[in-house]
């Protein structure tokens, strides 16, 4: 297994040889605003320059409407009528990375009327082999920038984890995992590397969601028999149930943005989506087409993003699969992810990970870094990183 420093350094040589090469591969359709950027710093030039073409609403190039300038301290975008400042600071690479992040953010919001994500991390994961058959298969937690940027391994225990999912709370995060011999729901600061277990149940947990405020947990536990899916209070440790599904199955959890129901996965032969009122325990089904509608991540904006068989598809809920959307055509796809901006996913397939634009004739999917290993199992932070320093 690769050291923490050996995967960092890997990553960020492939980001840097191939950042060109990604971000130059646009569809049509789609009017982009153009921008010149003027910065002595190469290192913010480049992550600005890499950010603003992510966003999906600037073109980079020699001219532009919009023409950024200045340095450390001291920078400014300024055109279509509009001046935005920054008085960000940066002394490294690193720093100046960082800087260039939240200024593209500032620059999407004040010239693009759009929620930035260059700032919010993603959290994945590089899984490796089961060591015997029947095993568990290992995988570390790892963490980045949208860029591909920035890479940091969370972890280095050789153990299986899986369902990592920020919480909403600071850099803090939880994941399940069998390091303590058992399988369990932990949490981890990102930021400290502090870890502990936050519950052990009889049975295994199969699947975690964090809501959107951060008070409770919708988790799949098979402590009373089959699995099913429970809704537990953070502050309290308490639980409910939520299905009672004695011959059925259930999976992957995700809350709607209100915290009000909860979407999940239900089935084995034919795997279909689910939603359920956590006040009343109502259900609803929400997919009917083909045998294979897994993975949802229910966005900000509403619209619930889902693999479809091969594709990967989006939906109104409240109209379900019907009216369902293809935003990725044909390939490996697994666990999409929305960016707070409800316009971008972030999505694994062939050990890779990839940045899609939802929006119709929008750029094509991109991969966001490449390197040796098996990346899989994105979750995207939707939170705007806090000015006083990086995330």
């Amino acid at each position: 297994m690769k050291t923490t420093n050996t995967l960092i350094a890997a990553l960020l040589a492939a980001f840097a040889a191939t950042a060109e090469t990604i971000v130059d591969v646009t569809g049509k359709g789609v009017q982009k605003i153009p921008v010149e950027i003027n910065v002595d710093n190469q290192a913010f030039a480049r992550s600005l320059g890499r950010n603003l073409e992510l966003s999906g609403l600037f073109a980079v190039g020699r001219q532009g409407a919009i023409k950024v300038t200045g340095g450390s301290g001291a920078l400014r975008a300024e055109g279509r009528g509009k001046a935005l400042p920054s008085s960000a600071a940066f002394t490294d690479d690193k720093s100046a990375r960082m800087a260039a992040r939240r200024f593209s953010d500032a620059m999407c919001q004040a010239f693009g009327g759009q929620k930035g994500f260059a700032s919010d991390k993603v959290l994945f994961l590089n899984r490796g082999r089961a060591q015997a058959k029947g095993s568990a298969i290992p995988a570390e937690l790892c963490e980045c920038y949208p860029d591909g940027g920035d890479v940091r391994q969370l972890t280095s225990d050789g153990k299986m984890v899986i369902f990592q999912r920020w919480s909403g709370v600071g850099d803090k995060l939880m994941y399940i995992s069998d390091k303590g011999g058992t399988t369990q729901i932990w949490q981890m600061d990102a930021a400290t590397g502090q870890r502990s277990v936050m519950w052990s149940f009889k049975g295994t947990p199969t699947g975690i969601a964090v809501s959107p405020d951060g008070s409770k947990v919708a988790a799949i536990l098979s402590f009373q028999g089959n699995p099913e899916l429970y809704s537990i209070s953070i502050a309290k440790g308490t639980w409910t149930r939520l299905t009672n599904t004695p011959y059925d199955v259930e999976g992957q959890p995700t809350w709607s943005p209100d915290g009000t129901h909860v979407a999940f996965v239900r089935g084995v032969n034919s795997q279909q989506i689910w939603v359920v009122d956590v006040a009343t325990g109502k259900e609803r089904r929400l997919t009917s087409r083909g045998r294979k509608n897994v993975d949802p991540d229910w966005g900000p904006d509403g619209r619930i993003a889902y693999v479809a068989g091969s594709t990967i598809s989006v939906m109104d809920p409240a109209t379900g699969d019907g009216g369902a959307r293809v935003v990725a055509e044909p390939a490996n796809w697994e666990h999409p992810s929305w960016s707070r901006n409800g316009r971008h996913l972030t999505a694994s397939r062939d050990k890779a990970l990839f940045l899609i634009d939802t929006l119709d004739g929008g750029d094509k999917p991109r991969q966001m870094f490449r390197a040796n290993g098996n990346w899989v199992s994105p979750c995207w932070s939707r939170r705007a990183a806090q000015a006083g320093g990086a995330r």
